[in-house]
């Protein structure tokens, strides 16, 4: 049986009301990130269907850890977001396992990556630096020398970046993300604008820890998509390295589908149809989000949606 989760709503200076297009009753109109799939402490989705309604994925994950082929990891491996920044997020950067596990009471580090659903007219990403030198870089933080530092990058919708743990990133105002990520909540900020909170003080930074875990390399900037056709789909493999894999699916009829591990989480981003899974029929739409589980052996989607499916 697939677990339909029920998205986790974070408010954010930053956020704005697009979500809502995704079907989703936003509680606010500064609504930046949705947690589409998530057992982090910090948003655990809960169950919708039986047998494991009302529970939360952390608890299905601690207690039934079969439905995940045993996977020995003591927490659940993989975040799926989708993030609206009605304005510029701050600028920052997360740490990798090493460093989380070290500094952050045991935490998974944080490499991400996103499909760009949708992006005003010449909106921007910040990622990475634009030195070649730690020294340099770290230098010019010390001086608060930012307008030359960061490298912005004008994005369109269809792309596709991964950010590395260490990258410096940001995403810029009217850019419409869909993320996948380890699941880590650990964020390190360099410079935010001087924003303040609803109390008037200015939001922290974490510039000393920011520039410890900063790396300097951007050779992953934009990174080329494999796509092929399979029984008249289209599937995108956007990437594939130790932290996950992320394919994005373009259905138009019907497919016969193979997990290509124990378990898979699927984001519904655009469209509308069904899925079959070992004779039992539920229906998708806009924003769902679910895992396959190794209980379910035979999936066949039908209709005309995209998804993005990802995985370990």
């Amino acid at each position: 049986m697939p677990l339909f989760v029920k998205p986790v709503f974070h408010e954010k200076i930053w956020g704005g009301n697009r979500l809502k297009d995704f079907g989703y009753d936003l509680p606010s109109d500064t609504i930046g990130e949705v947690w589409g799939i998530s057992a982090h402490p910090n948003g655990r989705c809960e169950i919708l269907n039986e047998p494991f309604q009302g529970q939360t994925l952390d608890q299905v994950w601690n207690n039934h850890r079969e439905l995940f082929g045993d996977f020995p990891s003591q927490e659940f491996p993989l975040m799926t977001k989708i993030v609206d920044a009605k304005s510029s997020l701050s600028v920052h950067v997360h740490p990798d396992d090493a460093y989380a596990y070290e500094n952050e009471d045991g935490q998974y580090g944080k490499s991400e990556c996103w499909y760009i659903i949708d992006a005003e007219e010449d909106a921007e990403i910040i990622y990475g630096l634009n030195t070649d030198s730690k020294e340099v870089a770290l230098d010019k933080i010390n001086t608060q020398d930012y307008d030359a530092l960061f490298n912005k990058v004008k994005v369109k919708p269809g792309e596709f970046y991964f950010i590395p743990a260490g990258t410096i990133h940001s995403i810029g105002a009217g850019v419409l993300v869909y993320e996948t990520m380890q699941s880590s909540d650990v964020t390190y900020r360099l410079f935010d604008y001087d924003r303040v909170h609803a109390s008037g003080e200015k939001r922290e930074l974490s510039q000393s820890k920011a520039k410890e875990v900063i790396e300097i390399a951007n050779e992953n900037i934009n990174i080329p998509t494999d796509t092929e056709i399979i029984e008249n789909h289209k599937r995108t493999q956007l990437v594939s390295n130790d932290f996950f894999t992320i394919v994005k699916w373009d259905i138009s009829g019907t497919l016969n589908y193979m997990k290509p591990r124990e378990f898979v989480l699927v984001s519904v981003l655009k469209g509308e149809g069904q899925v079959i899974i070992d004779g039992a029929v539920f229906d998708l739409k806009q924003g769902q989000n679910f895992i396959l589980t190794s209980d379910d052996l035979d999936t066949i989607f039908e209709g005309d949606y995209e998804l993005i499916v990802s995985y370990l």
